[in-house]
């Protein structure tokens, strides 16, 4: 199995503060497993969103599989996210709570070939946050600079 698919969402580091990880499973067809096996997926603009008592996954973009057939799948449907009722309930009221909100992380391949979802419970950044957040990296980035030399 190619388990060294990670697609990540880089903007959801920069944008929120990641305060609780869950991994959750995705109800899939088959042509989009397919198309995530070949790394043709994007999370980059995807959120998570509660309809009922489901979590689904909007405006993640997988590309349509290229030996698909009439069968292939709509790129940019929203797909069922599978956890827990416990982790689901826990979600669902933090998310209720103002200022949460949860942001798919990593797209990833398990070894059992399944597709995971890495989903965070975040809290927005406001700009002075984000620029502070920057600083950091870059003191970190020198610091490991001036250590290899």
């Amino acid at each position: 199995m190619s388990a060294g698919i990670h697609i990540k969402n880089k903007k959801a580091g920069h944008e929120f503060f990641l305060l609780q990880e869950f991994t959750a499973g995705i109800q899939l067809t088959g042509t989009e497993i397919k198309s995530i096996r070949e790394g043709k997926a994007s999370i980059a603009d995807a959120y998570c969103t509660f309809s009922g008592d489901e979590l689904f996954v909007r405006a993640m973009h997988i590309a349509e599989y290229t030996y698909g057939t009439h069968n292939n799948h709509e790129p940019k449907r929203d797909r069922k996210l599978l956890l827990t009722k416990r982790e689901l309930k826990k979600l669902k009221t933090k998310v209720n709570e103002r200022g949460f909100t949860i942001v798919p992380v990593v797209l990833f391949i398990n070894e059992e070939g399944l597709a995971k979802l890495t989903i965070a419970l975040a809290r927005g950044k406001h700009a002075y946050d984000k620029r502070d957040t920057l600083k950091q990296k870059d003191i970190k980035r020198e610091i490991e600079r001036h250590s290899k030399d």
